[in-house]
């Protein structure tokens, strides 16, 4: 999956162009209302009774501004932020350095908070509820603990994978939020926004076009965004209107669902290969020669979203808007695959 243009994670362009694009304010935050209203509410509460926010726990799939949100937060509550990752943290004085080094009422952004060690997730449980770090000095018999205070802080952890968190670090979080896809109309106004902090010229049947093919991700949006900016500088007048649009989205290989190769590759797998399932992950692995993580964690999720997918405990099996997307004539369902498609 290298240099795979809807790859929703972070790119080493992206990340110098994301810094250009992200919202400071919840203001400026497009899509995801019903966080954002909520959001606006408990951060004027805190506010008003001169404390921090309670510990944030923002979930959902890469690239629907999870990071943009965290520095938001720090933003609307006038502190600084400190970020971080999970596998950045292996021993416990990589956390207590940096949860000592906290000015009251700071943000402590982890990313990919599911991928913190064991020893690490555990002293953060006193962090969080006690704003105190207990450490053990010395070993054996001589061994003894302290307790250091730390100033009040905001924990903001992000996750892409709710389900590898443990059930104590989950539940420490006070305000958890799942961010969801974008609908195309909020991915176009995403767009006309990148758009004109990139001077870019799209009309409204340009941003529809490239909306509709983002797979519901902002950061993608913005990919094909410039993307495509490249063809209408070249191959037209540098305005990018929903014929470019289409044409250079096509010579891409990205179509109008929004599915690249690998996308379709794997549905060709599943109805070609298998009558459309059930068929087992690790089958569909070998046959498009992907390893089982990037298939479940990377491509899967979107297909499921868009309806091409089911997965069941069978197996996965391809739904009948595959065969119309890829043009192939829908065979006669087996009992197996009816009572499959029955379930819920």
């Amino acid at each position: 999956m290298e240099g795979r243009l809807v790859d929703p994670k972070t790119g080493g362009e992206d990340r110098a162009l994301d810094l250009s694009l992200r919202p400071r304010f919840l203001s400026e935050f497009i899509g995801q209302a019903p966080i954002l209203s909520n959001l606006k509410t408990f951060i004027a509460a805190a506010k008003s009774r001169g404390e921090p926010l309670d510990h944030v726990l923002l979930s959902g799939p890469p690239g629907l501004g999870k990071t943009t949100l965290a520095h938001i937060v720090a933003n609307e509550m006038g502190v600084g932020i400190r970020t971080t990752s999970g596998p950045a943290i292996e021993r416990k004085g990589d956390i207590a350095a940096i949860l000592t080094a906290l000015e009251p009422g700071d943000v402590l952004f982890i990313d990919e908070i599911h991928r913190l060690s064991r020893v690490v997730e555990e002293l953060l449980y006193s962090a969080m509820e006690d704003f105190a770090l207990d450490i053990i000095l010395g070993q054996g018999p001589s061994a003894k603990s302290i307790r250091l205070s730390l100033p009040r802080f905001t924990l903001v952890g992000a996750t892409t994978r709710t389900g590898l968190l443990t059930s104590p670090l989950r539940d420490r979080f006070g305000v958890p939020f799942r961010l969801d896809y974008y609908r195309p109309e909020e991915l176009e106004e995403v767009i006309r926004r990148s758009a004109k902090a990139l001077s870019i010229v799209v009309d409204d049947a340009g941003a529809r076009e490239i909306a509709r093919r983002a797979r519901g991700t902002p950061r993608v949006a913005n990919r094909l965004l410039r993307r495509v900016r490249d063809f209408a500088q070249v191959q037209g007048d540098g305005t990018i209107g929903q014929a470019i649009a289409d044409h250079a989205l096509s010579q891409m290989e990205v179509d109008r669902e929004g599915l690249d190769v690998m996308d379709r590759k794997i549905l060709r797998v599943i109805l070609e290969k298998f009558q459309g399932g059930p068929v087992g992950v690790e089958t569909i692995c070998a046959s498009v020669s992907e390893e089982r993580d990037t298939v479940e964690d990377v491509y899967e999720p979107f297909l499921i979203q868009r309806g091409f997918l089911k997965r069941t405990p069978r197996g996965r099996v391809a739904t009948p808007s595959a065969y119309r997307h890829l043009g192939l004539p829908a065979p006669k369902r087996t009992p197996e695959q009816e009572s499959l498609f029955g379930e819920g």
